[in-house]
């Protein structure tokens, strides 16, 4: 009786083979032997989708290799922005975990994510700090790496003065509307979102938010660039105005403050981004590591829409012109 050896995920599956008809390939056990999971296997970024009773969730991971021997990360949860991860465990069959505090969880144990490598990318369970566990499935995060300067193509105004035309709330109940020709939310309720879907992109927003407001503007769906009531003397962070949510820290808050008109002009190609505030540019073309907290989905190779955030007080628009890549 021959018997043959098939690389099944991370590890070898014998089986025996009475007649020799098997029509793969067999690998030896030394070959075996050498397949076994390594670090450099899970180093990098990944798009994880979380399958929360049936509903999928976006979430992202990122791991890297500190000094020689110990694997750290980066999480963005169902919630909340990314968060450092100070271990992760990994052994030679592909499996890995870690535990990180709560963040804007109710719960207060620890988030625990465990999960194994496949032939396809990883998949595991997750608990979360309020116990509910589910599982999750991760592919690599792709590069959107360009290769030459983006042809921008002809302007398109996706606020058209007058009504939602474009527009879609993403609850049942919905609280914008236009008034004397600007887009309101006069108080938290429903997010909204563009019909039209985009890649690379140069963006113009208008706004003005009230005193203690929040809300910010969803790039593809996916990377929020923070709107939020913070002083000009404020230390800038990755969560205050301006900042790309949980990732990029903008080199001064240069708001004008509450019940002012300002702008956002933002320019998008694959993960670099610039964000010009009110005529100053605070992020110059740089990396967004992967989607923030709140992101409609984390499939980041495809196009997505512009998403505005009216969950977190009063906010208003007024012109939203958008120029996308031909």
């Amino acid at each position: 009786m021959r018997k043959n050896l098939f690389l099944v995920g991370m590890s070898c599956l014998l089986i025996a083979d009475p007649v020799g008809t098997m029509a793969s390939p067999s690998i030896d056990i030394a070959a075996c032997t050498r397949m076994a999971a390594a670090p450099k296997d899970l180093i990098g970024r990944w798009d994880i989708t979380i399958d929360e009773n049936g509903t999928p969730k976006p979430s992202w991971l990122e791991v890297k290799l500190s000094g020689r021997r110990t694997l750290v990360g980066y999480f963005v949860g169902i919630s909340g922005s990314a968060r450092p991860v100070s271990n992760v465990q990994f052994d030679s069959t592909g499996k890995f975990s870690f535990a990180i505090p709560p963040q804007w969880e109710r719960g207060n144990q620890d988030l625990v994510l465990e999960g194994t490598l496949t032939a396809s990318g990883m998949e595991g369970t997750i608990v979360t700090p309020e116990g509910k566990k589910y599982n999750w499935k991760g592919v690599r995060a792709p590069l959107l790496k360009r290769t030459a300067a983006p042809v921008w193509d002809k302007p398109i105004n996706l606020f058209n003065g007058k009504d939602l035309t474009g527009w879609k709330a993403l609850s049942k109940t919905n609280q914008w509307e236009v008034r004397n020709g600007i887009l309101t939310s006069p108080q938290s309720g429903a997010n909204l979102v563009s019909e039209q879907k985009f890649t690379d992109f140069k963006l113009h927003v208008e706004f003005r938010f009230q005193k203690g407001s929040n809300s910010g503007v969803y790039l593809r769906g996916r990377h929020e660039v923070q709107i939020e009531d913070n002083p000009a003397s404020e230390h800038p962070s990755s969560q205050l105005f301006s900042g790309v949510y949980g990732f990029l820290t903008p080199s001064e808050i240069a708001s004008k403050g509450a019940d002012q008109w300002q702008t956002y002009d933002i320019i998008l190609t694959g993960r670099m981004v610039t964000v010009t505030v009110n005529g100053k540019t605070v992020i110059s073309n740089q990396e967004i590591p992967g989607i923030t907290g709140g992101a409609l989905d984390s499939n980041e190779g495809e196009p997505g829409p512009i998403y505005l955030q009216g969950d977190h007080g009063p906010i208003e628009f007024r012109k939203i012109v958008i120029t996308p890549a031909k």
